[in-house]
């Protein structure tokens, strides 16, 4: 057994989602968001780099000798699987380990609300799940791709980098490709899903032009894609995706990402006031008609007004979902201000208090 093993398992029976090790520094776990050292020795550079080249494929080894950052995913049979990043940092190596559950819950087991369901039984189009780092986008794809897979009788193309959650074909086929180990790039194996008779493809993060740019060619030509942005809010999500093309091709991606634009999803994780987890607070905007059309005119600025005037039609704007978890007594206010896109309305004695 593997000696990094005992720290998975410490992580696993704490609730922990992320393991850090760094040269120089002790083991530390992330527990319901905060980071919390183990009392352990630091380890020093050649000791960490040992642990972890013992899990590493070999391929992967060559690759961080050459270029000083790796990601791979490592499972533990029987306790969870992991996606790793592994880099050289100036103190030496350090490493992330995600903790990616082995069973998959459903959206009803997460507390999603039912937009995300009828989101994964669209036939073409483009959803986007969106947030920082840590804020639980690959769970929410996931449980969609599960609802889906349940549901549908289609054919379910992941390409990721690496696999996360591993999902076993039910009323569909699901095939999963992972970067560096079944296909060259995320360019690469989106054209070759053209070719592979999808009907829904997951891509596990739109990084650069190349890959908005055949994602966007998917959704166009009738396929459902699925995928994610490390950006705050909906809008935000939109101007991103339109401005990583050259500004001589924007007027026209605009109107073709306002053609296929379905919804995003973009979410962020709070501690609960009881102390017992986290809780996720979601923002929802879809591809109505109004939508697009701001899209296409490039008024952005106008959307959030469309979102509050429009949750009749499934749209929930973070603030108004934030509110509702504080009023619930799901989270306190000092929560709600930090995480709220306008901190004013959570200030003692703002316009929204309580």
């Amino acid at each position: 057994m593997a000696q990094i093993n005992a720290f998975f398992k410490m992580l696993h029976e704490l609730g922990g989602s992320d393991l850090h090790l760094s040269t120089g520094a002790p083991p530390m776990l992330r527990l319901r968001g905060d980071l919390q050292r183990i009392k352990h020795k630091p380890f020093s550079d050649e000791e960490l780099k040992k642990l972890i080249y013992e899990i590493t494929p070999e391929a992967k080894i060559k690759e961080f000798e050459e270029s000083g950052d790796i990601d791979f995913a490592h499972e533990v049979p029987g306790l969870a699987r992991y996606r790793v990043n592994f880099f050289r940092q100036h103190r030496g190596v350090g490493a992330v380990f995600r903790e990616i559950p082995q069973f998959i819950l459903s959206m009803e087991q997460l507390g999603l609300p039912p937009q995300l369901a009828d989101l994964a039984m669209l036939d073409k189009g483009i959803v986007l799940v969106t947030g920082p780092t840590g804020s639980g986008k690959s769970t929410t794809l996931a449980a969609m791709i599960d609802h889906a897979n349940r549901n549908r009788r289609d054919h379910i193309l992941t390409i990721e980098d690496p696999i996360e959650f591993v999902h076993k074909s039910q009323g569909c086929l699901v095939n999963q490709r992972e970067i560096g180990r079944h296909t060259r790039g995320f360019k690469a194996a989106l054209r070759g899903a053209l070719r592979e008779d999808p009907d829904i493809i997951l891509v596990g993060e739109m990084r650069d032009y190349e890959t908005i740019a055949l994602a966007l060619e998917a959704a166009e030509t009738g396929h459902l894609v699925l995928s994610t942005l490390h950006t705050v809010s909906a809008v935000k999500t939109i101007d991103r995706i339109i401005e990583v093309f050259p500004e001589d091709m924007q007027a026209q991606v605009r109107s073709s990402f306002a053609d296929s634009f379905k919804a995003v999803v973009s979410q962020t994780l709070m501690k609960r006031a009881d102390g017992k987890g986290r809780v996720a607070g979601l923002e929802i905007l879809r591809g109505t008609p109004a939508v697009r059309n701001l899209i296409r005119k490039g008024e952005n600025h106008q959307i959030p007004s469309v979102m509050q005037t429009n949750r009749h039609l499934g749209m929930q704007p973070l603030d108004d979902h934030i509110r509702e978890l504080l009023e619930k007594g799901l989270i306190d206010r000092e929560t709600a201000r930090r995480h709220a896109l306008d901190r004013s309305k959570f200030e003692d004695g703002g316009r929204d208090a309580l």
